[in-house]
């Protein structure tokens, strides 16, 4: 299932919203703009889990928690990552305020990075993807709007139909499919070998659900005219 657009009121423009995508768009033509040099640049910038928990681990290897989350394998990556931060991130920032939005983003994209390196603790493969954060806006989004509905793309077979369904159902299939295929995966390798860290989505999912039930105000703020 892919959904297209979310049918869900906001009251403020998503500000911060728009400018992580803006980001992630600009980092990733930057990734482009490399050329050759592009490897040397993943493999020093991305988060790679043998070097951040080896001894001796270094401010950059630090850093590269968060550097990694603004960076793409590819112009797939970068657009399917995008499409859901569009679809569901505004709202997350409508309920919790421009601020805390950032701090809440950020959060849940080091939480994600870190689940995936307790993981994956000798993996010398580097990590790079918005996944993990957005995974984390999925989780708070289940939370806060489960009656939501969602305008979806079910392809079935040779024919696709587009219906709306409710969040609960949208989301609460894609978690359980990263579940499973994270459980799977343990002692197998095969989020190395599919190239998809399946922990770094269940820990960011996991740490918006959390989040967002201490970080966001119990009832909306009435509308200002």
């Amino acid at each position: 299932m892919l959904p297209l657009r979310d049918i869900q009121e906001r009251r403020t423009f998503p500000v911060v919203n728009v400018t992580i995508i803006v980001i992630n768009v600009l980092a990733f033509l930057y990734e482009l703009s490399l050329g050759r040099n592009l490897d040397g640049f993943i493999k020093s910038a991305a988060f790679v889990p043998a070097q951040f928990f080896q001894p001796g681990n270094t401010v950059a290897d630090a850093q590269s928690v968060l550097v990694s989350m603004f960076l793409h394998g590819g112009w797939m990556h970068l657009l399917g990552n995008m499409l859901y931060l569009w679809i569901f991130g505004d709202n997350i920032e409508d309920r919790l305020g421009h601020a805390k939005y950032v701090f809440f983003y950020l959060a849940c994209g080091v939480a994600a990075t870190l689940a995936h390196g307790f993981t994956n603790t000798q993996s010398p493969v580097p990590s790079v993807g918005a996944s993990g954060a957005i995974a984390g806006v999925l989780g708070a989004y289940l939370i806060l709007f489960p009656k939501a509905r969602v305008l979806t793309l079910i392809p079935l077979g040779f024919y696709t139909q587009i219906r709306e369904l409710p969040a609960l159902l949208v989301l609460g299939m894609w978690f359980v499919l990263q579940f499973f295929s994270g459980v799977a995966s343990l002692g197998a390798r095969t989020q190395q070998m599919a190239g998809i860290a399946w922990w770094a989505h269940i820990g960011g999912f996991a740490a918006g659900v959390i989040l967002i039930k201490l970080m966001a105000r119990s009832k909306p703020e009435p509308r200002r005219f």
